[in-house]
């Protein structure tokens, strides 16, 4: 990770505050132009994961962006994502899609509670198998990447030029 905040005031950060407890499932788009592209709020399921990846096509496809932005974004959503599926505890997860000068940023928020690992992760059961390298595909995909901690969570924003 690039750039790591811990822990910061409930709420603070970049993104709309999350959401209280299990609100229905939503997404939508913004018009053309706008900062803002996209936001979906879903159950953190293994199943949001392949909505979010077509989220993300659509997104790209809909603002005629690069087949490359295309990839990075649909990497980047699908392993954000299955982190906070996998690993975050949390009851939802709310993924934003943005566009600035020369940019498209995504976010993805959980409602999970991280904590320190006390040591690194190091089990037997863990050598042989292709998991670990998400976060390392995230940074890779991106220009810049941010995680900002706090007691409501984790949001982690990922920006990738155009």
């Amino acid at each position: 990770m690039k750039n790591v905040t811990d822990p910061s005031p409930a709420g603070a950060g970049p993104g709309a505050p999350r959401p209280a407890g299990r609100e229905r499932p939503r997404e939508g788009t913004a018009p053309c132009g706008s900062g803002l592209l996209a936001v979906a709020v879903l159950p953190a399921s293994p199943r949001a994961v392949p909505g979010l990846r077509r989220l993300a096509r659509a997104v790209v496809r809909g603002h005629r962006l690069s087949e490359a932005a295309e990839e990075a974004l649909t990497v980047i959503v699908s392993e954000l994502a299955t982190n906070v599926v996998l690993h975050s505890g949390s009851p939802d997860l709310e993924v934003v899609f943005e566009i600035g000068a020369g940019s498209l940023t995504v976010g993805v928020r959980d409602g999970g509670r991280w904590r320190q690992r006390p040591a690194p992760r190091c089990e037997p059961a863990d050598m042989d198998v292709p998991f670990g390298r998400g976060l390392a595909l995230v940074d890779a995909y991106s220009v810049d990447t941010s995680v900002l901690r706090s007691a409501d969570g984790t949001l982690v924003r990922a920006v990738i030029a155009l």
